[in-house]
């Protein structure tokens, strides 16, 4: 480990403050991914048959990293490395990166739109799943630029996203235009989109949503509304029945718990629900259909983050979210030349760029949701990020 150390103590040097280097961390494993050998960007209909011509002109042990987008008609964002580390050499680049950076300060926090805006959205779009449209629940985001005096690391925002067991942190380059500052994805998403091991696959959706706080009575009061309530519930089942009805027809067999559980963050609770299943052809020949990114490309994007059904839900997003989201609420993960990986879903993040950071946070929206509780959950859900960024969430103002 010293080596590693030794090997990782100069990196801005390197390669422009890391920009040719993708995170993925956890408290199972993780990775490093260093330089680019080759590139994918394709939209998500076309990925699996461009993940299997990549791995069939490549090597056994390449791997591609990266990620997708929200829009499915986007190109995906996939770099094939050339070199992969380990979980303890991440862990050894992030701390050192960190340390390198100072923190920013002299914030200035700008909502678009404010909450009474999303308020105003949310009541169209329930006006409309109230009209008999066929929309039965879309997902609305609001975004939250944060500007600081100072340059923002993505590495040091990353580690100060440490410490909640229960997440993915990920620092994922973004492309740019030439004559712009880099840009990142940064966050620690609590979502499992997809996983595959060879035959076995698992997807752990979260859908539905309440905030915890350091009062622990209340914070379990909380939760058992959010077990019991009618509303967090449908929503749920939405997510759950359109991964089931995606994975059915490519599984042998398929474990769908009849209801979901209580899953905890550090600031949030949501309902999760378990599913996994055996794949029919777990074969190389059908990676066009059976690799992970294919399946993440497949699932993406869930009820969870677009709503159902998916094609009018995302044509309400377009008309009614007022920053389009690019990667936040895409996925994040990776697939090697045998069709395994795992892909999370892009949540609890932020566009980092220079000085700026833009925080993304939504909720679901059915025919019963209340415009002031929903913008009260995206404030919540805005709370992680904040507390990363140094930023006492206590002191915005109410109409943010």
């Amino acid at each position: 480990m010293g080596m590693m150390r030794e090997d990782l103590a100069e990196p801005a040097q390197q390669d422009n403050a890391g920009h040719t280097r993708m995170l993925l961390l956890s408290h199972q494993g993780g990775l490093l991914s260093e330089g680019v050998q080759a590139q994918l960007a394709v939209p998500a209909a076309q990925l699996g048959e461009a993940v299997a011509r990549h791995f069939d002109a490549g090597t056994a042990a390449s791997r591609l990293v990266g990620a997708l987008p929200f829009d499915r008609a986007q190109p995906a964002h996939l770099l094939a490395p050339r070199r992969v580390r380990d979980a303890d050499a991440a862990t050894a680049w992030l701390h050192c990166m960190a340390r390198q950076a100072a923190a920013p300060h002299g914030w200035t926090l700008h909502a678009e739109p404010a909450r009474a805006g999303y308020a105003a959205a949310v009541a169209q779009a329930v006006q409309r799943l109230r009209a008999g449209e066929p929309l039965h629940k879309v997902v609305l985001a609001r975004t939250l630029r944060a500007h600081s005096r100072t340059p923002i690391s993505p590495w040091w925002l990353a580690r100060r996203l440490a410490g909640d067991p229960g997440v993915l942190r990920y620092v994922l380059p973004l492309p740019v235009q030439p004559d712009a500052a880099p840009a990142w994805l940064v966050g620690a998403t609590p979502e499992l989109l997809l996983s595959r091991r060879g035959a076995t696959i698992v997807s752990e959706p979260l859908a539905g949503s309440a905030a915890r706080g350091p009062d622990l009575a209340a914070s379990a009061a909380r939760a058992e509304a959010l077990r019991a309530s009618a509303k967090d519930q449908g929503e749920h089942r939405y997510v759950v029945q359109a991964i089931a009805d995606l994975l059915a027809p490519l599984c042998r067999q398929l474990r769908v718990p009849a209801s979901p559980a209580l899953h905890a963050t550090a600031t949030m609770w949501h309902l999760g629900t378990r599913i996994e299943g055996e794949l029919k052809d777990a074969s190389p020949a059908a990676l066009p259909h059976n690799a992970s990114a294919a399946l993440a490309a497949l699932l993406h994007p869930t009820p969870a983050v677009c709503g159902t059904p998916r094609a009018a839900a995302a044509e309400a997003i377009t008309g009614l979210e007022a920053v389009p989201r690019g990667f936040y609420a895409g996925a994040v993960g990776w697939c090697d030349a045998a069709g395994d990986g795992d892909w999370h879903v892009a949540l609890r993040c932020a566009h980092v760029q220079g000085h700026t950071a833009r925080l993304f946070a939504g909720a679901g929206i059915v025919a019963d949701s209340s415009p002031e509780a929903e913008a009260a959950e995206t404030r919540a859900k805005f709370n992680a990020m904040l507390h990363a960024l140094d930023i006492d969430p206590a002191l915005l103002s109410p109409d943010l």
